[in-house]
């Protein structure tokens, strides 16, 4: 059998698609497929026509046509096996079969068409071998993405966290240089703060410093108000309230969080606190240094039960910015968790961290190196292993049930009060489906991907509200093995080790540098098979 060509073109002969199998030149295919439409008769039931050189076999696919052009040594059968798989593939690819829907899958389909026919050879595939080899699904690069969003995330915090603070520092600019005008209000009002009044005996109803006459100023200043604001002066037994919080309502917003609002962004308004409060709780624009701790899950469950595989890799990490803060040395503190192991970097004092939790160099006249890129420089690594089936932050039951041409499929998550679980994402793989399946009952959001038959389960955050969940969706009749593996992917920011940081300490003395740190737990490969 040698197919020279398969082809999807127009009712007139025009070429939408057309892949050679073997050395031909454009003008004698596009020869051949001009001749096609003038060839097919009316009528006739045979898929097939012949020619002197050649034979098209053929399939109409609504206003198009499939055809393969084949020489007349071929054999039919193989050729209307071959053309058979290729009608099952364009539909998988192509979501209108016209000619807008062909050229936008054109790339798809001859890929397509290259697994089904090698050489002008056919190919022993079905349509699930087929798209599994276009998708060349990997998982690492699945990993790789997961990593990405979420440094993309962090940096999306801190651009909120920083564009917080340069709003709060303009309210603090602007409440500085209305402070006189505040003093005097509070002066003339006649209003003075309980706390002095208490500590000095100055009452605030005779003639002193508290009477309402005082200075002589208490009708400028109110009528000055009432204008200013459109309201009646405050009378002198109402509560105080700061000019300054006034100000800040009417002060334009930020320009930065209206370019994130717009983008689509969820802006958190912070509750502007008090003077001292606003003052104390503002954080410094960066942190010289930063402690990651980040572990990652590789999980194995049986769908009958059980566990196969538990392995927990951990790494705490440390990022100095300026090599000023790098002869520093980090005390830690550990869950106490026995079934984890650490093993610290090799010019780690080794002494220094089992005796004491403190991670700091051999060499104590030598820093850490700065700039790191990526999350610095890994200081201590763990690993758990164990056949302990409580230890799974996320255990999933499936129920399929086949009755008559249909599967009803039942599943059902279970998570311990252990972790709070975010973005998890369940994946159920499913044999290739003309119709997306059809949920009857869901707690979470869910998707199908046609293209790579996976239905995906969205669950946004798993705490103690909904520890446990459940989805029912139906689609044809199939082997219930298909429906497995079942992926499972989630962060969380607790972890197994509950490792913190619990001071940094400087090797010569003086102000330890400021720090922050963040952990996340994340999975690499989890499973139920």
């Amino acid at each position: 059998m040698v197919v020279l060509a398969a082809s999807i073109i127009s009712k007139s002969g025009k070429a939408l698609v057309s892949r050679q199998f073997v050395d031909m030149s454009r003008i004698r295919i596009e020869g051949y497929l001009a001749a096609f439409p003038k060839l097919v008769g009316t009528g006739k039931q045979h898929t097939y026509v012949e020619t002197e050189n050649v034979r098209y076999v053929y399939q109409p696919i609504e206003i198009l046509y499939l055809v393969l052009v084949t020489n007349k040594q071929s054999n039919i059968l193989e050729d209307l096996e071959t053309l058979r798989l290729l009608s099952k593939l364009v539909p998988e690819y192509s979501y209108s079969l016209d000619e807008e829907g062909i050229g936008r899958a054109a790339f798809e389909i001859l890929f397509a068409f290259d697994e089904a026919v090698s050489l002008g050879h056919n190919e022993n595939v079905t349509v699930a071998q087929v798209k599994q080899y276009c998708e060349m699904e990997s998982q690492e690069e699945k990993l790789h993405k997961l990593v990405l969003q979420s440094k993309i995330n962090d940096t999306k915090d801190v651009m909120k966290r920083k564009a917080s603070e340069i709003d709060k520092s303009k309210i603090e600019r602007n409440r500085g240089e209305k402070g006189g005008f505040m003093s005097l209000q509070s002066m003339g009002s006649g209003r003075i703060d309980s706390g002095f009044g208490s500590d000095t005996g100055i009452s605030s109803s005779g003639g002193g410093y508290g009477s309402s006459s005082g200075f002589g100023l208490s009708t400028e200043v109110e009528s000055l108000s009432s204008k200013s604001k459109g309201r009646p002066p405050a009378s002198a037994s109402a509560p105080s309230k700061g000019l300054g919080m006034k100000l800040g309502k009417t002060q334009k917003t930020n320009q930065f969080l209206e370019s994130l609002k717009a983008e689509g962004e969820m802006i958190v308004e912070d509750v502007r606190p008090s003077i001292g409060q606003s003052r104390a709780a503002a954080p410094t624009p960066s942190d010289p240094v930063t402690l990651t701790v980040e572990e990652k899950l590789n999980v194995t469950l049986k769908q009958d039960g059980g566990i196969g595989n538990f392995d927990l890799q951990g790494t705490l990490s440390l990022q100095i910015l300026n090599q000023d803060d790098g002869l520093i040395q980090v005390q830690i503190e550990t869950g106490g968790n026995p079934g984890i192991l650490y093993k610290t970097h090799p010019n780690i004092n080794k002494e220094l961290f089992s005796g004491d939790n403190i991670l700091g160099l051999k060499d104590p006249n030598r820093p850490f190196p700065a700039g790191q890129a990526g999350d610095g420089v890994s200081l201590v690594k763990w690993r758990m292993q164990s056949a302990d089936e409580s230890l799974v932050p996320l255990s999933i039951n499936c129920w399929p049930s086949v009755s008559g041409n249909e599967t009803y499929v039942n599943l059902e998550y279970e998570a311990p009060p252990m972790f709070e679980l975010q973005n998890v994402v369940i994946s159920i793989p499913l044999p290739a489906l003309r119709e997306a399946p059809r949920v009857q009952q869901i707690d979470g959001e869910w998707r199908y991907d046609s293209r790579k038959s996976i239905l995906e389960w969205s669950i946004i955050l798993i705490d103690n509200n909904n520890r446990s969940g459940s989805m029912e969706f139906v689609i044809p009749a199939i082997d219930t093995s298909d429906l497995f593996p079942i992926s499972v992917h989630f962060t969380s920011t607790s972890t197994f080790s509950d490792l913190k940081v619990v001071n940094i300490l400087p090797v010569r003395g003086g102000n330890p540098p400021k720090f922050s740190q963040r952990a996340l737990l994340s999975t690499e490969k989890y499973q139920i098979v």
